[in-house]
């Protein structure tokens, strides 16, 4: 119920050109995978079968991913470099369930507590990476660096600030599910809540 942030994308983010965000704002997205059944087991199993798959194949119930861009200006200033601004452009998806049929009594009513419950999951996770691109802005914007003609080496020093935010939100993600997913987390109870009372 996490996203990465790799290697890949943290050489995107450089290869980019800047503006500093004070008043930007994330695009966020719902999209929904179908799950069948009529009863809290049923639909638990479909979950099993048709959720989003990560890492090595394995499913989740839920996944949060985004993209992110960025817009940058870069100054020379004499010998130094310096990134003047920098405005992102970030788009977070959030993958969900959602049932293919129309559900009735208890097991509608568990099945929204459910969904409801796993969107305000996701939800978290997408926060994480606006804070994350928060922390970028925090940490790059105004950086100088001096002997830097043509804007080479800032770039390089860019990498070494990235890494270690991206490395930080990874550990918070992995953290929160950690605490949601095990047993009396809040994940966690709200599947044993479907799959024990949607019979």
């Amino acid at each position: 119920m996490q996203t990465s942030f790799g290697l890949g994308l943290i050489l995107s983010l450089l290869a980019n050109t800047p503006v500093m965000a004070s008043g930007w704002q994330p695009v966020e997205k719902k999209v929904y995978y179908a799950v069948s059944g009529t009863t809290g087991p049923e639909l638990y199993t479909s979950i099993g079968e048709r959720g989003p798959q990560i890492g090595d194949g394995m499913r989740t119930i839920a996944y949060t991913d985004f993209k992110l861009t960025w817009t940058r200006d870069y100054q020379q200033r004499g010998d130094a470099c310096v990134l003047a601004s920098a405005r992102p452009k970030l788009i977070i998806t959030y993958n969900l369930p959602k049932a293919s049929k129309k559900l009735i009594g208890m097991t509608r009513t568990l099945w929204e507590s459910f969904a409801d419950g796993v969107a305000a999951h996701e939800k978290i996770h997408g926060q994480m990476i606006v804070d994350m691109v928060h922390e970028i802005e925090r940490q790059t914007v105004g950086l100088t660096v001096e002997n830097d003609p043509g804007c080479r080496k800032i770039r390089t020093e860019m990498t070494k600030i990235l890494g270690p935010i991206s490395n930080a939100r990874q550990q918070k993600n992995r953290d929160f599910d950690r605490v949601e997913l095990t047993q009396g987390g809040s994940v966690h109870q709200l599947v044993l809540a479907l799959v024990n009372g949607g019979r």
